[in-house]
This record gives C-alpha cells, structure tokens and sequence, in this order.
C-alpha cells in the first residue's frame, strides 16, 4: 500500500510565533500551519487560551529536535492576586474561596519569594494535560473528578517581582519544564496566608529563544502568494539546540553518520548532546556514547 502524500509544501525552520490570548496552542498552530501552507508543523509545549508570547512552532524537518524545546527552561512574567483561590488556579476558574489581604506588605512578599528558588516540589494542578489512567486530568476535573496527583520536582532559577500593588502581584519566574505557573502562584498566596490565582501571563522565552516574535497581525502582514517573506523569517533547525557544542566532520565520517553508524571525532566533548555538521552544513544532533563515539540520534534531510 501506498503511502497518502501529505499535503502542502515542503518548509523546513522554526518560527517564534507570539500566542495571542484566547485561543489554544493548536489553533494558533494550525492557523500559522496554513498560512504558510506547510505539509507539517508542531508546537513546542502548550499555553493556555489566558495565556500569551512565545510559542516556538517547527515546520517539517525542524521537527525532530521540538522535543529538546519541550525540555528547555522558560521564563515567564506573569500577575497573580492576591486574596481569592479558583478551581483552575487561573482566572477562567470558579472563585473557591477569598480572604482579606489588605494586611499583605512588600516585606511579606519579599520575605517568602526566595523559598520558591531552588529545587521545589510541585503537586501538577487538576487542569492540566496530565493523564490519569489514560484520562487527561482537566476532562476529569470538567466532571467533578480530583484524583490524586504525586509531587514533581521542579527548579525555579529566579524570581523577579517587578511591583506589588494593593492586591495584584507582577513577577517574572525562570524555570526548568515542568513547572505550573498556577501552582507557583497558589503556593506563592497559600505561603503569605491569604490565597492567590493567575490573572496574566506571558511566556518570554523558551530554551535558547529569548529574541523577536512574530503576531498573527505581522505574519498576514508579510503574506504573499510566494510566502517569501514569511519563509525568511524562519530560524534555522539548529537553533533550537543553539547552547550545544558542534562537532564538525569529513566526508567519511558524515557518510557513516548518514548510515546511523557512531563514529570517532577527535577533540569531541566526553559527554553530552552535540550538534553535528559536515564541512557545509548542519546535520542533526548526536549524543556522545560511554565508548566517546558520537551517535547520531535525530538527523536531518532538510536541503542545504
């Protein structure tokens, strides 16, 4: 049997789309998806509708290295207020319980963000993506079900508060994946004794993209026929993995890459991940092996 032929054209890159607010990842991905009538795309980890900014999205060959971005660390600016918990942890949530919180000073605020830095534990909140027994947790939570949930360690690298004013909260977080934005706000309300729930947030970057995204608005803007325009925007595959070490080969050795054979690279690193080039052009991406030879693990057949 054959194989059906997948529609569109062939685009191969990485746009860093800026999610509008009130739609879902997917959305915004099949509407770029059609824009530049691509045969295939995937995002690199979801936002919710309430949230905005960065949503890497990799067209064709690109691909293959969107896990490593869904592995990246984030950063994230995000308003929490104070005084009243929701069945979401966001806005969009049924109001579950308010306190006054008018007693609340910057000193307060102060005094308990640097318990979030660090290594933390993160119990995963109800609406969520995560499955229980082969059931995403927000379909559970959409019908009344909790189920439990174990804790998961995360790492928050930095909290930055940008200002507190009467009730509302504006911080800026950088942290490993994995981590809820909800959660760290309700742990965030539940430390300064009067609750807490997300009211805004804007993803800023995500692994080694933390540079210029593209609106809906701007990318119809650059739209012709051609899609030249739209196409040169477009960030190399490579540059999602940007923070590895290269290693560059002769034509033997990238013949035998090509095969997915491991091979002997003098001066390559001892462990670790690395991007591997041949003398004119990116590859893919290899891992170095106990023995030090360096085995290919998800190469490229995007043209030059």
């Amino acid at each position: 049997m054959s194989r059906r032929k997948r529609k569109g054209r062939p685009v191969d890159g990485v746009l860093l789309l800026d999610k509008p607010l009130g739609i879902s990842s997917n959305s915004a991905l099949q509407q770029v998806k059609n824009l530049y009538g691509a045969a295939k795309a995937g995002h690199t980890g979801s936002l919710d509708p309430l949230a905005s900014g960065m949503l890497p999205i990799c067209f064709g060959e690109a691909t293959k290295i969107s896990a490593f971005l869904l592995d990246a660390d984030k950063r994230y600016r995000f308003t929490c207020q104070l005084g009243s918990t929701t069945s979401t942890g966001d806005a969009e949530g049924e109001v579950l319980k308010t306190c006054d919180c008018s007693n609340i000073k910057l000193a307060d605020v102060e005094s308990v963000l640097p318990n979030f830095i660090g290594e933390i534990d993160q119990i995963p909140p109800m609406y969520s993506a995560l499955k229980h027994n082969g059931q995403r947790l927000y379909k559970l939570a959409r019908e009344g079900v909790e189920v439990e949930r174990k804790p998961r360690t995360i790492t928050i690298y930095d909290i930055v508060l940008h200002s507190f004013d009467g009730d509302l909260l504006d911080l800026e977080v950088q942290c490993s994946k994995g981590t809820y934005v909800r959660t760290l706000a309700e742990d965030i309300g539940e430390a300064l004794g009067c609750g807490a729930h997300v009211v805004k947030l804007r993803r800023l970057s995500v692994g080694p993209y933390d540079g210029e995204m593209y609106t809906a608005e701007q990318l119809h803007e650059l739209f012709d026929p051609s899609r030249e325009a739209l196409d040169q925007i477009l960030l190399p595959i490579e540059s999602g993995v940007a923070n590895w070490p290269d290693v560059h080969l002769g034509a033997d050795a990238a013949f035998y890459v090509a095969q997915g054979q491991p091979i002997l690279v003098p001066n390559a690193p001892t462990e670790g991940w690395v991007r591997i080039y041949d003398q004119q052009k990116f590859l893919g991406v290899g891992e170095i092996q106990d023995d030090g030879l360096v085995a290919p693990r998800r190469m490229i057949q995007a043209p030059a």
